[in-house]
């Protein structure tokens, strides 16, 4: 039997601090024919997670006020071959709040559905084929964002957003890797159980991807999106291309795109590079990114987190948009764990209305992580320090999140 191409999950930003390095691996694995038996694989997750930040001056920290939390539980199933060479995937998600908004929280990190603290929904569900070097994924599903910068699925809250799309990924050329889509719908934190359109209406975006390898350790990622009617009933062309060059243990890479679209005062741009390294007991990086003030560089199916470089926990508002943007990382191995620090600073922010005009916020990130209980469970801390320079007085805002995932 021909067993179906399985995208692989290419990692998100990098939200918690520390620059690592990993290889740079392609957005996709090709097919192989293989006979095997048809199985069903059961996995999934359950999450605590909890975050309080004092950014009004009506509450402190850990102040009911300014808390909220989430209780999630995730189930799948994953058949390779159900039949016939046609695979299937279908995953559930429920978020509840253990009754903590009664005394500790006063809100939650995702809503179920609009306007509800608990619920259910079915994250993903889909079908795939492999014929030779192309494979098919057709329905709701994760989108990594080495695949799809503008409509990805973001990992920093309880669950991923997931996306109602179809997937043709075609290896026929040596090296290259080509990938179609048409994403139709997405959900948001707001509302989980919601698939709403992307952009200004209900025909959906248009995908293409192209990746090469033929020079070894340089990755090259171009994308193209074609949204009809996006905005005030203009289409949008969306270009956004990557590289990236491993050079024993350095990392140098560069990025950059545009948005078209009439609806638009004038094209917008926005490009970055960065460069890591690994120094054995530590691993660095140094990141910059500049945009313009046309249009805000964020997930189309989220509103949230940006494709740059310069991604932190928090900083994705200053950085969007109108921002020359710098970000220095570093994480070592300490105490079972991993510790991460990371400094962020716009060193030149013209959008008066992100923090006011000629301002320069900056955000300080100080994170840590660790496995337990035979690394079936994850824990993380992390703080935030953010200072949007407008109020000599009362600039500075602190965040703290701390969540545990464990995986069976």
């Amino acid at each position: 039997m021909k067993k179906t191409l399985l995208l692989s999950v290419v990692a998100s930003a990098v939200v918690m601090a520390g620059g690592d390095i990993a290889p740079v691996e392609p957005a996709v694995e090709a097919p192989v024919v293989e006979e095997t038996a048809s199985n069903w694989d059961f996995n999934g997750q359950a999450v605590i997670y909890y975050e309080t930040n004092d950014r009004t001056s009506k509450y402190d920290l850990f102040d009911q006020g300014s808390s909220r939390a989430d209780a999630g539980l995730q189930l799948k199933a994953v058949n390779d071959d159900v039949a016939y060479g046609i695979g299937a995937g279908v995953e559930v998600s429920a978020l509840g709040t253990l009754a903590l908004e009664k005394d500790v929280v006063s809100s939650v990190m995702a809503n179920p559905s609009t306007g509800n603290l608990k619920g259910g929904w079915v994250s993903q569900a889909y079908v795939t084929y492999g014929m030779d070097n192309t494979s098919f994924k057709i329905g709701r599903q994760e989108l990594p964002k080495a695949l799809s910068p503008f409509a990805f699925s973001e990992s920093w809250n309880v669950f991923k957003n997931t996306f109602d799309a179809a997937l043709v990924v075609n290896t026929d050329i040596e090296d290259t890797t080509l990938v179609g889509a048409y994403v139709a719908g997405a959900n948001n934190y707001t509302g989980m159980s919601t698939f709403g359109d992307i952009g200004a209406s209900n025909k959906g975006v248009y995908m293409l991807t192209a990746q090469n390898k033929s020079v070894d350790d340089l990755t090259l990622t171009g994308t193209y999106y074609y949204a009809q009617e996006f905005a005030a009933g203009e289409d949008a062309n969306i270009l956004w291309v990557d590289a990236q060059y491993t050079m024993d243990n350095y990392l140098f890479a560069a990025q950059g795109g545009t948005v078209m679209c009439d609806a638009l005062a004038d094209d917008s741009i926005a490009f970055g590079a960065k460069v890591a390294g690994d120094f054995d007991m530590f691993k660095a990086s140094l990141a910059f990114s500049s945009t313009d003030e046309n249009f805000a560089m964020v997930n189309l199916g989220t509103g949230v987190k940006t494709p740059l470089y310069t991604q932190m926990i928090a900083n994705q508002t200053t950085i969007s948009q109108d921002a020359d943007y710098v970000k220095v990382a570093a994480s070592t191995e300490l105490y079972d764990g991993n510790v991460g620090l990371a400094f962020g600073y716009a060193i030149a922010n013209e959008d008066d209305t992100v923090g006011g005009k000629d301002n320069n916020p900056y955000e300080l990130d100080l994170t840590y992580s660790t496995k337990v209980f035979d690394e079936s469970t994850t824990l993380f801390a992390g703080y935030v320090m953010q200072n949007a320079d407008i109020d000599p007085k009362n600039n500075a805002s602190n965040l703290v999140r701390v969540w545990g995932r464990y995986n069976f």
